[in-house]
């Protein structure tokens, strides 16, 4: 997507997502209305969904897309990568990222971006996969960044 198609979309998304997260203060509620927003909205994304820290691991909670790996391998992979980085993480080819979790071999690129407390934090992550090589970059970075900030 030409970045200021892609621009224009999430400002649309965000937009919509401001006035529907005022409904409820609750998290679980929140974080259900992204991931169905984004997912049926951003026609490149193949797998959106939260991994969420339970006592100590990376463990699937919301999601679209496929079938999930319930729990994450610690410290491997992109979800672990944001984690352990304390930062968004864009993989243009997963193939080619070191300790890649395969959880369904039709993903191609990947961005995680951690949900973080006040305290900074981290707490879990936002996943979206991709079925196309480069489906991700800064623009996706950003706008998911603001649109997380939501929860």
């Amino acid at each position: 997507m030409e970045p200021a198609r892609k621009i224009a979309r999430y400002g649309r998304l965000f937009t919509q997502l401001q006035e529907l997260l005022t409904r409820t203060p609750d998290q679980d509620a929140r974080m259900t209305t992204i991931v169905a927003i984004l997912h049926n909205k951003m026609e490149y994304f193949y797998w959106t969904g939260f991994y969420m820290m339970v006592d100590g691991e990376l463990t699937v909670r919301t999601y679209q897309g496929p079938l999930a790996c319930q729990i994450l391998k610690k410290h491997t992979g992109v979800c672990w990568a944001g984690i352990d980085r304390e930062m968004t993480v864009v993989v243009p080819d997963v193939n080619k990222f070191p300790g890649h979790i395969a959880c369904d071999s039709a993903s191609k690129s990947e961005i995680v971006v951690p949900l973080k407390k006040r305290n900074g934090e981290i707490y879990g992550v936002l996943d979206i996969d991709s079925k196309s090589l480069n489906s991700f970059d800064a623009v996706d970075a950003e706008w998911l960044e603001k649109i997380i900030a939501l929860i």
